[in-house]
């Protein structure tokens, strides 16, 4: 009953958030995009496509529901991005999945952005005070997932998002929810749903938007401080729906995932990828992500729809094995590309 409660719930939420997303007229009027920014290079090697079969700390981004799938005990892993090479952004994240029953995983990450150091102008200095400032973004999240019958795993995951620079500040918190529903030979067959970054709109707070403005008087003039309002902004929320099989080959295996995204802040997308696992010691992946761009017939992104990556893995024990991943997004000629690079640690 209880698994039927969190499915029925699940597919409900899905359907009511689907409704108000796919709005290209509501593009850009989000805020903290940042959750939107895939940190783990192995799974944006191929355009986050893999919602149905996505495992470990890849799910964790993905579809939370996929860490129950993770066979092992413990797993840590650091990943950076270097984001739109030229624009000055770095992303660094850290993650531990950990099992805490025989069904059971928790997750916990840590992302932090780091956008360098901006020169402060004013209306009185246009060309710059020489003053600088250096906005910074973080998400924490705490997931946990659960495996409920053989075929079945479900998860929901918390998110505290905060963004500062030096005289402004916003915080907030949302949610994920997803399920992956393996079946087939080996449950080579695949299918995932998630809801992701469910919250409540928030808004920016702090002495910057103080204005000092000139009192009209009658005699002696003066000057007071007022203070302006911030505008309430959305969270990104999306809804991706994706299926997954895997061939069994010789000497590996290779896996093809397709995925469709529906969100509320910009256009739909299509994802496609296909990876080749030889003996889990190496895995190459390719990717394409095409956004929906009927209604306006332009493309309104700076990132190209193509994507790789590659893994080494390399085995530490009976249990335990050490990975580094790769990940390549391109971006539009004014741009150097999307750079993700991440370590795996398996105990």
């Amino acid at each position: 009953m209880k698994l039927k409660l969190f499915v029925t719930t699940l597919f409900s939420v899905a359907l009511i958030g689907s409704a108000f997303a796919g709005n290209p007229q509501r593009a850009g009027s989000a805020g903290a995009s940042e959750l939107l920014i895939n940190p783990f290079a192995r799974s944006a090697g191929w355009g986050s496509v893999n919602v149905a079969g996505a495992t470990g700390m890849d799910a964790s981004f993905v579809n939370i529901a996929g860490i129950a799938a993770f066979s092992g005990n413990t797993e840590v892993t650091f990943n950076n991005t270097q984001w739109m090479v030229g624009a000055g952004i770095a992303m660094n994240s850290a993650t531990l999945i950990q099992r805490v029953s025989d069904v059971g995983v928790l997750s916990l990450g840590l992302s932090a952005f780091d956008y360098g150091q901006w020169e402060v102008t004013t209306e009185n200095q246009p060309e710059g005070t020489g003053a600088t400032i250096s906005p910074q973004s973080l998400i924490i999240n705490l997931g946990y997932a659960q495996k409920f019958t053989e075929n079945i795993y479900g998860g929901a995951n918390v998110k505290l998002y905060s963004s500062s620079i030096s005289n402004l500040n916003t915080s907030g918190v949302c949610f994920d929810a997803g399920v992956q529903y393996r079946t087939g030979v080996d449950d080579r067959f695949k299918f995932g749903i998630t809801l992701r970054n469910v919250g409540p709109g928030i808004t920016y707070e702090g002495d910057g938007f103080g204005v000092t403005l000139p009192v009209p008087t009658q005699g002696v003039a003066y000057s007071q401080t007022f203070e302006s309002r911030s505008a309430i902004f959305e969270l990104p929320t999306s809804l991706s729906i994706g299926g997954s099989y895997d061939w069994e080959l010789e000497n590996g295996e290779v896996t093809a995932a397709l995925n469709f995204t529906s969100n509320a802040f910009e256009k739909d997308t299509y994802h496609a990828g296909v990876q080749y696992s030889l003996k889990k010691l190496f895995e190459v992946r390719v990717g394409y992500k095409a956004f929906d761009d009927r209604t306006d017939g332009t493309s309104t992104t700076a990132i190209s729809g193509i994507c790789g990556g590659f893994s080494f893995n390399v085995p530490t024990g009976e249990d335990g094995s050490f990975a580094i991943d790769y990940a390549y997004r391109g971006t539009t000629s004014a741009f150097g590309g999307i750079h993700s690079i991440g370590a795996r640690i398996n105990l």
